[in-house]
């Protein structure tokens, strides 16, 4: 009964084996038996002085000893000591448990004669069908035996500690509702502008001269102190009574001289130092401070929600980028009629296992960043705290800081930028 939850996570927690480290397993299986064999041999030729053909044979006996030795490894602990030195192991794939020693045993078998008895076509033609597994887990007809499948196990041990990340989201989320309080002291700017134009009417000094010049004739019997006009230059604030003597002829000249300065005093009527009426431009900042609509999520200030979730991802091929709309992740990725694609993100497959538009990724209203398959023939897997879960086609899912997204031979990281 202690068997059961054993099976249950491992076909989750693990992500099916790409096909170069399965063939690196492979090798290092072959060179290991290979080796033994031929020190076997080499061992009856050279301390029984037999002749090569029995050291041929006892070389091959020695190779059909450590198939068997190999398989009922595979079928009791589901690894060899190639697929251990790479991080690989068998597991029938309902139980996710070994798949028996039998089921190992037919499996040796099959591969014994794909082997050297075909040239190793044999072996190329079950590569073909683990490549082209409709399954989706790289299973090819040897597989098939015991229902097993291979599975990578090297990720369990990755980034654990990149769980510290997740309270910043937590932090920047208030932070960002918290920014809209702010813009409530703008207000205090408005009343200023909108006075200062009243002094416009400043203008109405013009009409003022005219009244001066009219009294300024009236006083005619000023003349008779005529005699005084240096007194009156004490005065200075009395230049209206001035222009009196001005009715004189030479003087007249002379009064016309200050009422050329009264003409740079209406200059002032440029006082359309006012058109700093472009006050108004005063405005568009508190336009822009209208940004405090992000509390009622939908009144369409989604350029606050961009500032707050900037999303950075990073390839295995060193390429970088932070993600500003919608992203393709493909061998040659093609983007639907009218679908508003951001990035194009072509990727190599050393097997062959990313389809032409693999999947998807963008940022959600909401700040998260979303990734989906679409529909690829070897699917896409999340690791998450070392743990491993392949994407529903078509279905989004959401990234956290730190998760790795594999995409058939192609990994990519995921880190909040900012």
């Amino acid at each position: 009964m202690s068997l059961v939850p054993p099976p249950t996570t491992e076909p989750v927690m693990f992500p099916p084996a790409v096909l170069d480290r399965r063939f690196s397993a492979f090798v290092l299986d072959r060179v290991v038996a290979w080796g033994l064999s031929g020190a076997v041999g080499f061992a009856v030729w050279a301390l029984l002085d037999t002749s090569i053909p029995v050291a041929l044979v006892s070389a091959v006996g020695a190779d059909l000893v450590l198939g068997i030795v190999l398989a009922v490894l595979v079928g009791t602990t589901g690894v060899t000591p190639g697929k251990a030195a790479v991080g690989l192991r068998v597991v029938r794939r309902e139980t996710g448990r070994p798949i028996g020693v039998l089921a190992a045993l037919g499996r040796y078998v099959v591969l014994g004669i794909a082997g050297i008895p075909t040239l190793g076509l044999g072996l190329a033609t079950l590569a073909w069908t683990a490549a082209a597994d409709p399954s989706r887990q790289r299973r090819g007809l040897h597989d098939r035996i015991g229902d097993a499948v291979v599975v990578d196990i090297r990720p369990v041990s990755v980034a654990p500690e990149e769980t510290d990340d997740r309270p910043q989201q937590i932090v920047n989320l208030t932070a960002l509702r918290l920014m809209p309080v702010p813009p409530v002291q703008h207000p205090a700017s408005t009343p200023a502008p909108t006075p200062t134009p009243a002094p416009a009417p400043a203008p109405a000094p013009a009409p003022a001269p005219t009244p001066v010049l009219s009294p300024v004739p009236a006083p005619a019997p000023a003349p008779a102190p005529a005699p005084a006009p240096a007194p009156a230059p004490a005065p200075a604030p009395a230049p209206a009574p001035a222009p009196a003597p001005a009715p004189t002829p030479a003087p007249e000249p002379a009064v016309r001289a200050p009422g050329a300065h009264r003409a740079p005093a209406p200059t002032p009527a440029p006082t359309p130092a006012p058109t700093p009426a472009p006050a108004p431009a005063a405005p568009k900042p508190v336009a822009e401070q209208t940004r405090v609509r992000p509390d009622p999520a939908a009144a369409g200030s989604p350029q606050g929600q961009p500032a707050a979730a900037r999303w950075r991802v990073a390839f295995d091929t060193g390429e970088s980028f932070v993600v500003e709309g919608l992203a393709l992740v493909g061998r040659r990725p093609e983007p639907r009629d009218g679908e508003p694609v951001r990035h194009v993100v072509p990727l190599r497959s050393s097997d062959m296992s990313l389809s032409k538009t693999h999947a998807q990724f963008q940022v959600a209203p909401d700040g998260a960043l979303v990734v989906m398959d679409r529909g690829s023939t070897n699917g896409s897997y999340v690791v998450r705290r070392g743990m491993s879960k392949a994407l529903t086609a078509g279905r989004p899912s959401t990234l956290l800081p730190g998760d790795e997204v594999r995409f058939g031979d192609r990994t990519m990281t995921v880190e909040r930028d900012g």
